[in-house]
């Protein structure tokens, strides 16, 4: 069936053609490729480690910690999560944003490399996420970091796995705290009820179609996971939550969910700043020196340096 043709900005050419095949070896094809640049650990402003830490059911996972050289800690630290829809590891846009936020925002990064499906079906990149964030929360004076001052982000999936951390520290009473949630086209409503996401089936990087394929992959036993780790603006209550900064993409199946989750977050008392980017599809800012990524880096950074800037 031919694809329908959307106003793309061309600066997004030719990501604009990509659409990834949700298949195992698909998955498997695509994250053999995929994998931190070379670069990054030769850049003399960063110090970068990796550390391998306790995850769900006694599980071990990876932790990278981007520090920019000279920094005064204790430090803020930005947790912040990959997209990838619970299958596909981080590609080098990711890596190279962590980087970005690193320097521009002047914190420590912190890189989560959570399990995903096919291997690891729900709740793992939930409760790995999580665990992540525990560790980062009680080993901060080891690290450098000012536990009072952790923000949390992600892009799509780890849009979700924001969400989900937000949550389980808040009704779990872990005394964590974040001081902000930063989504990036978020994954928030697995309803699949909304406009865009009826509207948009055949999008570039990411649409409904490809989220239904992948809904089997990762959540093949939706009646032994909690409903909010699977569809977050369903949960019970939103009150509590820490603010939130959201950036939806125009030609995107999940654009209504950021749309959705801003509004019941305000509902719930809790402050939004909300970005509606035009021109874009899911993962637009993998093209990383488009004009419009750039400009929306940049009001990410100065979002995160404002709220680091709050706590002092």
């Amino acid at each position: 069936m031919k694809k329908t043709k959307y106003p793309i900005n061309k600066e997004y050419f030719p990501l604009s053609l990509y659409t990834p095949t949700m298949t195992p070896s698909g998955i498997a094809r695509a994250n053999r490729i995929y994998r931190a640049p070379k670069s990054i650990y030769n850049d003399p402003a960063l110090n970068i480690r990796t550390l391998e830490i306790p995850g769900y059911k006694d599980g071990m996972i990876e932790l990278m910690i981007i520090t920019p050289v000279g920094i005064e800690t204790p430090a803020p630290c930005f947790y912040f999560i990959h997209g990838g829809g619970f299958v596909f590891e981080a590609t080098s846009a990711h890596y190279r944003r962590a980087v970005s936020f690193a320097k521009d925002a002047e914190c420590i990064v912190a890189f989560v490399k959570y399990r995903q499906g096919p291997d690891y079906t729900f709740p793992y990149p939930q409760e790995d996420s999580y665990a992540a964030l525990v560790w980062l929360h009680e080993h901060a004076e080891e690290i450098g970091i000012d536990p009072d001052r952790i923000g949390i982000g992600g892009d799509s999936a780890g849009g979700t796995l924001t969400v989900t951390s937000c949550l389980m520290a808040r009704d779990r009473e872990s005394g964590i705290r974040p001081l902000f949630q930063l989504l990036i086209y978020p994954f928030l409503d697995r309803r699949g009820e909304s406009e865009s996401y009826r509207k948009y089936t055949d999008t570039p990087v990411w649409n409904s179609t490809l989220s239904k394929q992948v809904n089997k992959i990762i959540d093949p036993h939706p009646e032994e996971v909690p409903l909010e780790f699977r569809s977050p603006v369903e949960a019970d209550s939103l009150e509590g939550l820490p603010p939130a900064y959201i950036e939806v993409a125009e030609f995107d199946a999940l654009r209504d969910d950021g749309i959705l989750y801003s509004k019941l977050l305000q509902e719930a008392g809790v402050d939004v700043e909300f970005h509606d980017t035009q021109g874009t599809m899911h993962g637009y800012d993998y093209v990383t020196n488009a004009p419009t990524t750039l400009l929306m880096q940049v009001l990410r950074t100065e979002y995160i340096k404002r709220k680091f800037g709050e706590e002092k």
